[in-house]
């Protein structure tokens, strides 16, 4: 089990360091900007206030650490999705590991960003209050391939 914990650990961090750099080319070559992970952060932080759904979530008071936490959480699910993918596939997928469970695996997982984090952060259930639903779903379903891939270059690691 062992192994598999730490084999799910760099897999987790491999995917979420390809999904930052995925993110960082975006912003550089298309202008897109970066997740600012303060809100997310400021959204962790107000989950123990039993404050799951926000309107706005910049409109949210501000808390004290909010970057780093969400810095932090972004991580921490990366490397709870790699743990989790090692498990649920085991030795045998790891010792040969292949793309196609990593990328499925990766996009089933943007389920938790499209019904929780997004309206968590007051973005509605898949971005269904932003100015452009459907390019901000594309782009989430891009960058959730690149982190399967990321998942599966971890697992060849």
């Amino acid at each position: 089990m062992q192994d598999l914990v730490v084999s799910g650990l760099v897999m987790g961090l491999v995917a979420t360091v390809a999904l930052d750099l995925w993110a960082l080319l975006l912003n550089r070559v298309a202008g897109l900007p970066v997740t600012n992970w303060a809100m997310v952060g400021r959204w962790v932080a107000n989950l123990p206030r039993g404050l799951v759904f926000h309107k706005d979530i910049g409109a949210a008071e501000q808390v004290s650490g909010e970057r780093p936490l969400g810095w932090a959480f972004h991580y921490g699910v990366g490397l709870v999705y790699g743990v989790a993918l090692a498990v649920l596939m085991g030795p045998a997928w790891l010792a040969a590991p292949t793309l196609f469970p990593a990328w499925l695996f990766s996009i089933l997982m943007l389920g938790f960003g499209w019904f929780l984090l997004q309206p968590g952060l007051g973005l509605g259930m898949a971005a269904s209050r932003t100015p452009d639903p459907t390019r901000v779903r594309v782009l989430g379903l891009i960058a959730h391939t690149v982190f399967g891939v990321g998942l599966w270059v971890g697992a060849l690691l």
